[in-house]
Formats: C-alpha cells, structure tokens, sequence
C-alpha cells in the first residue's frame, strides 16, 4: 500500500477498524449507555445530576464517566468545585441511538418501531 494514499476510514482494511471495536467494547454497558442518553437530553450534567438519572452511586458514575472521557466520548468543564460533563460530539449520541433503534426492531416483531413514526 502506498503511505501517501489516503484511505476512507469506512474501507474494511482501515486503520480505524480496532479502534472502533474499542468504541463499541466501551458502549457495551447499560449504565455507560444510559450516561450517552442523559446527556444525548442535555448538554452537560454533573456527576452528582448523572448519577440520579442512572440509578446508580456517584462513585461508580465517576468511573464510567472517566472511561468515556479516557476515550475522548465526553469531555469537562469545571466550575469551582464542580465539574460537567457533555458529549465530545454527535457520534456516540448516534451510535447508541442507533442499538436503540435496532433493539425496537428485534422486538417489535414485524411491526413498524416507534422510531420510524413521525415526529419521534
């Protein structure tokens, strides 16, 4: 292969393959997922505000939310002693739209899912 060719990111042979098996490996836990959807709803939320939605302690919330801030998922803003959380882009926020979307169709059992109605 020649180094100066540019290869779209969607050839089966890209460099982005693995790593996109890693983006995927990092979404495949519920409450990492219900995080991406809280914050798919708002644009940024504290840890303390996250962990309310997500049922689940502040401490273990922190964990996920430094796993997806680690993979560049989300990122921060601080103030004072608090900091916030949002999406680094659109892409995450789609990806778990999307298992979403595809989840309503395997249970939807041949009828049309929720999603594919007018205004969703």
């Amino acid at each position: 292969m020649d180094a100066d060719k540019k290869m779209c990111g969607l050839d089966p042979d890209s460099q982005y393959v693995e790593l996109a098996v890693e983006v995927f490996t990092l979404l495949a836990d519920a409450t990492r997922v219900r995080i991406i959807l809280a914050l798919r709803a708002n644009e940024e939320l504290s840890v303390n505000h996250l962990a309310d939605i997500v049922d689940k302690s502040p401490a273990a919330v922190s964990q996920h939310l430094a796993k997806l801030r680690m993979a560049r998922i989300l990122s921060t803003r601080q103030q004072g002693q608090r900091v916030f959380y949002r999406l680094e882009n659109e892409h995450a926020s789609q990806l778990v739209s999307d298992a979403i979307f595809q989840a309503e169709h395997a249970v939807a059992g041949g009828q049309v899912p929720a999603h594919h109605h007018e205004g969703r």
